[in-house]
């Protein structure tokens, strides 16, 4: 594993960090052995970055990870990073509750990265006034919390002006070769590191989208190339070819994943990358761009929706419909969120249109237009009657059982 150095406190984190958000999950609950293991695993790997937050996984991450941790002197080895969700918190009393609760249940005595999580401009002039840089100073010098950082979902200008407004240690932003210029991108990337903050890149793969088979389009991009690299390869890579960048956060939640992320991880040094492969890759992001329908990320910011529609569900079958021509696609869509198995419909026609997701998401993409795109490509006049036979024949079939 590759070590890279926080400026701010000479800490030696490793280049690949463990995300939990995406844990293994059985019957929507964190599939807690399989989880325990794959973090175990990775730790022995060299990973010693943890990121949670309050609500992955429905606020199950935290006292999860927690529990792992207690075990066998692996708290040690490891940089906890957790968030504080200031948009519950009204006051530097309620921060500092909110902050006591979660080391209970991350069953330690100090959170060694500590982020205001999900910034953009408006909210954080609202957590200001709420009283977050006192709340900052305060925990700092109590030494619950060792460093002080934020995550960022907002527009490149705003981001100046937080990284300005604190003597932050590090950042945590939405990076890859498909979004160097939306959010805080690379010119954000560039800004923080002037500044000696580290930076912690969060969505690599966009939601897992980079880390499938290609359309076929980049495919033949990549067929360019002499060093045959697999698509997750490609996308890491590039990214820990930045200097500026410390360490890229992974929601890896299979042991193959694992593998893989850390054998590139052991082998990408910054600025290590040859000219034609960075042409190669910023060939492959404008064909990639040609395809895709929705910039969605499955994020999850948008989610729970209040009519029930699985939005991020919607945009991975339409785009995978189009974009990498899976045939399936429809088909997938129709039986897994047309509630065959839970009785309740998640598709797009679902939507009220409450306008609530566009509210929540990073993106900023306009939700309720692109689910009626998705309505019109993805369903018919014989969508819920078909629907409703499935579900006849299934439960006849439940009868007889």
């Amino acid at each position: 594993m590759l070590y890279r150095e926080v400026p701010k406190n000479g800490d030696k984190l490793s280049i690949l960090g463990f995300g939990a958000m995406r844990l293994p999950t059985r019957v929507a609950q964190i599939n807690e052995k399989l989880a325990e293991k794959q973090i175990l695993y990775s730790i022995d790997k060299g990973v010693n970055y943890l990121d949670t937050a309050v609500p992955y996984h429905n606020g199950k991450s935290e006292p999860f990870l927690g529990k792992v941790l207690s075990k066998n002197g692996y708290r040690d080895k490891v940089k906890i990073a957790t968030k504080l969700p200031h948009w519950s918190t009204n006051s530097v009393a309620e921060m500092e509750k909110a902050l006591s609760e979660q080391l209970d249940k991350l069953r330690t005595d100090r959170i060694d990265y500590y982020l205001i999580h999900n910034l953009n401009g408006i909210t954080w002039e609202i957590a200001k006034n709420n009283g977050v840089l006192d709340f900052l100073d305060r925990s700092l010098a109590s030494g619950k919390i060792l460093n002080a950082g934020f995550s960022y979902h907002g527009l490149a200008d705003d981001f100046t002006q937080v990284v300005d407004d604190y003597d932050w240690t590090f950042c945590q932003i939405q990076y890859n070769f498909l979004d160097t210029k939306n959010q805080a991108g690379k010119k954000g990337l560039k800004y923080a590191a002037s500044k000696d903050l580290a930076v912690i890149i969060m969505e690599p793969l966009r939601g897992g989208n980079l880390a499938q088979s290609p359309p076929p389009a980049v495919q033949k991009v990549w067929a360019k190339s002499d060093k045959k690299r697999t698509p997750v390869d490609w996308a890491l890579r590039w990214i820990w070819n930045h200097p500026e960048v410390t360490t890229i956060l992974s929601g890896m939640n299979d042991e193959k994943q694992i593998d893989e992320n850390v054998d590139i991880a052991n082998s990408s040094e910054p600025s290590s990358m040859p000219d034609s492969e960075v042409k190669l890759v910023r060939e492959a992001a404008n064909t990639f761009r040609s395809v895709m329908k929705v910039g969605c990320t499955s994020c999850q910011y948008c989610m729970p929706c209040p009519s029930g529609v699985n939005i991020p569900g919607c945009f991975e079958y339409y785009n995978s419909r189009h974009a990498f021509k899976d045939k399936s696609a429809k088909m997938f869509y129709l039986g897994m969120l047309g509630g065959i198995f839970t009785g309740k419909p998640a598709f797009a026609s679902e939507c009220t249109k409450c306008g609530q997701c566009e509210e929540e998401c990073p993106q900023s993409l306009p939700i309720q237009d692109l689910l009626e795109d998705v309505e019109k490509d993805m369903e018919g006049i014989f969508t819920k009657p078909l629907l409703w036979i499935i579900k006849k024949v299934m439960s006849r079939k439940k009868r007889k059982v």
